[in-house]
């Protein structure tokens, strides 16, 4: 018998359950009567081969075509949940990267495994558990959001009760008897989005899911990343937004001409690469001019000034002598301001270098 703790859709209540492996059950949510079904994982197979610590496991993966080498041997592997952001520019082999992993195409040579399973030898199981999100979502678009999740919920044999529900969560309750063919960019991603998480999978690849959403679209998605890894899921998905990947990630991966160049915490590639902090001095009456005092410091490795701005990268033990040379100089500090590295940064110094050093 498996303990579990769910929570609900509509009123985020929670409440606790008891089933066997395997089992599907219907629940009623006994504060606000939502209805929804739960599928109790079964137990682990005896020819599950790595441990429980990888959701996703890529190792040595190489997809060609014809003189293009579009993921070069690439290695990685993502936790069992935390959410994982995969970067890289345009062109870079993200895409096929995440369709070689369902293998939706097939790669030259590698090993992927997800849950454990070996994506070709045992790909049914592999792929039981997984929500993916293309870069490019499609629906019919004579049909409605709740036709279009009720064919879903048909598909995968889930009771069509929580159709409704999905619908209010990513937001698209004014449009639930619209045709899908009305619809704007945004509000086709949060249906795909909604359509992912039908089945409870333990595991999302999200492709792009904030690619070329205006502000209000990728709020929703962001939250909606963040209840799901709440909820025990693993997500990995790829981006060109670095301020949501920095807001959401554990880790990334960055890869530039489908080689990898950098996995790690983002504080961590920070380290790394050296990427100063930067100070941000206000000092009234300095109209653009950088201070013969700093120029010269030893440790202050870039300075810039702009209107009553000075701009100082520098080590932090360099940060006390930069106010004191600036004191003395008979400049009077209006405000200091210390900016931390930032993703942006590191993803451009490792892209630069090519190959993740300095």
């Amino acid at each position: 018998m498996i303990t579990k703790t769910v929570m609900c859709p509509h009123c985020k209540n929670e409440s606790t359950i008891q089933g066997n492996p395997g089992e599907k059950i219907h629940i009623t949510c006994p504060k606000c009567n939502t209805k929804g079904v739960f599928t109790f994982p079964e137990e682990k197979s005896e020819s599950k081969t790595t441990t429980d610590s990888f959701s996703i496991e890529v190792a040595g993966l190489t997809k060609k075509y014809q003189d293009l080498t579009a993921v070069d041997n690439l290695s990685f592997n993502v936790r069992t949940g935390e959410i994982f952001g995969f970067l890289g520019p345009n062109g870079a082999g993200k895409t096929t990267t995440l369709k070689a992993i369902l293998s939706l195409i097939h790669a030259n040579s590698g090993e992927i495994k997800i849950n454990g399973f070996d994506i070709k030898k045992d790909d049914i199981k592999a792929k039981k558990n997984i929500g993916f999100l293309p870069e490019r979502v499609a629906f019919f678009e004579n049909l409605t959001p709740l036709q279009t999740l009720n064919f879903f919920c048909e598909l995968k044999g889930e009771d069509k009760s929580i159709v409704k529900p999905l619908i209010k969560e990513v937001g698209l309750e004014d449009a639930i008897n619209r045709k899908v063919g009305t619809f704007s960019k945004g509000m086709v991603q949060l249906l795909g989005i909604a359509q992912v998480t039908i089945g409870n999978p333990s595991v999302y690849i999200l492709d792009e899911p904030m690619g070329g959403l205006d502000a209000r679209w990728v709020k929703i998605i962001r939250e909606k990343i963040k209840m799901l890894n709440e909820k025990g899921a693993t997500v990995i998905f790829s981006s060109h937004i670095l301020t949501e990947v920095e807001n959401l990630c554990d880790r990334v991966a960055i890869i530039d001409k489908g080689k990898l160049i950098a996995e790690d915490t983002i504080s961590n590639l920070n380290k790394y690469l050296r990427i100063k902090p930067r100070l941000e001095i206000s000092i009234p009456g300095l109209n653009g001019k950088v201070p013969d005092v700093i120029r010269d410091l030893e440790g202050v490795e870039d300075v810039d000034a702009k209107d009553d701005t000075l701009f100082v990268n520098c080590e932090s033990s360099v940060r006390s002598r930069v106010i004191t040379n600036l004191e003395k100089a008979g400049l009077k500090i209006a405000g200091i301001k210390t900016i931390e590295p930032s993703l942006e940064e590191a993803f451009v110094k490792l892209i630069s270098t090519g190959d993740g050093g300095t």
